[in-house]
């Protein structure tokens, strides 16, 4: 199995980065790759419409780390964990987040490492061109 750290750095704090990122709400506005509708909650479970069909997703609990990790319960109940981080960069913050390939194919974890590149390059579009809006109040 191999790992790829796919990562962009943001002009905003780490902080206002790691709100907007833990924030379940906010999927559907910068990760397509895993929410294409409104995410809905389910007790601690989320919802989503996603290219793969119907997810799941459990975040771990909000904290002091920077740590976005989830798993994602895919349609055929196999999960997927899927560590995710947020952290201080001299340049404001920088996302990195890890493709793991598992039972894909080359050409599937190609694909997928590019849908990740997709999702933090909106997420930093989101901040750097709109950046009233992404501050944390």
């Amino acid at each position: 199995m191999r790992s790829r750290h796919v990562s962009t750095v943001i002009g905003a704090s780490a902080d206002d980065v790691y709100e907007f990122v833990s924030e379940p709400d906010n999927l559907p506005e910068w990760a397509a790759g895993l929410a294409t509708s409104e995410v809905v909650r389910r007790g601690d479970d989320l919802v989503a419409e996603s290219p793969m069909g119907t997810v799941t997703v459990r975040f771990v609990p909000r904290n002091t780390l920077g740590v976005v990790d989830h798993d994602v319960i895919l349609p055929n109940g196999a999960t997927v964990h899927n560590p995710l981080r947020v952290l201080p960069h001299p340049e404001g913050a920088e996302v990195v987040f890890t493709v793991r390939q598992l039972s894909m194919s080359d050409e599937e974890f190609d694909r997928d490492t590019l849908m990740v590149e997709e999702d933090l390059a909106r997420l930093k579009a989101l901040f750097e061109t709109r950046p009233t809006r992404m501050r944390s109040s």
